[in-house]
């Protein structure tokens, strides 16, 4: 009796198994991980926290991607979700979902009212636009581009992003929280910055209106003052 219970249960459970659909690997499943904190369609979170990765140039989204996986950023939620994807499978995985994501174009939100004095804001605009020559800091825009949205293929835009996110980052690489590509642009420039250099940047950048439609140029007019590992050289 037990050993005819054992057959019925077994084909009921081979049955059950043999009619599970096969799993799907399609984009929408792919980037259900990502647009649970990233916003629906990378539009970024509420709470300024999860950045905006739609519209950014899909040579970024894949160096950070494979910077969270290989330990220059630091953050276990996406280590642990990108750190099984080694190898060139994983690659091409990666790089089809930035190919996504750098696809997507949105509306972005309005502007930041500043929270700044006009001597703070104005250094602000000296940095981004400017840049320092006495600290050895070059324009933002000299590498960003001149219209602060990124170039391609790896260089994100600077604007639409919330003060506390660029504070956050900026912070990051002065403290090496944060790293990039060898040579390290940005980990240079942050190093030079003072605190109150980063505050006054992040209050200015965050203020400014998104250009639209808010492109990356294809290229810098000029050859970029820095080489970076993981942007324009």
């Amino acid at each position: 009796m037990k050993a005819a219970c054992a057959v019925l249960v077994f084909s009921a459970l081979s049955s059950t198994v043999s009619a599970a659909p096969p799993a799907q690997d399609t984009m929408q499943q792919r980037v259900q991980a990502c647009t649970a904190c990233h916003g629906d369609q990378g539009r970024a979170a509420a709470d300024g926290y999860y950045p905006r990765i739609a519209g950014k140039p899909a040579g970024y989204l894949f160096n950070q991607l494979t910077g969270f996986r290989d330990g220059r950023r630091h953050y276990a939620l996406m280590a642990n979700l990108i750190e099984p994807l080694a190898g060139p499978e994983g690659e091409a995985y990666l790089r089809e979902i930035a190919a996504h994501f750098a696809a997507i174009g949105l509306p972005y939100p309005a502007p930041q009212p500043p929270a700044a004095s006009p001597a703070m804001l104005a250094r602000g605009r000296t940095l981004a636009l400017q840049g320092d020559a006495a600290l050895g800091v070059p324009a933002c825009g000299a590498c960003h581009g001149s219209a602060l949205t990124g170039v391609l293929p790896a260089t994100p835009g600077l604007l639409g992003l919330p003060r506390d996110y660029l504070n956050a980052q900026l912070g990051g690489w002065r403290t090496g929280n944060r790293r990039a590509l060898a040579p390290d642009c940005m980990a240079e420039v942050a190093k030079a910055l003072a605190p109150e250099d980063i505050s006054a940047l992040s209050q200015w950048l965050a203020a400014q209106p998104v250009p639209v439609p808010a492109r990356a140029a294809e290229a810098l007019p000029a050859p970029a003052p820095k080489r970076c590992g993981g942007g324009v050289r």
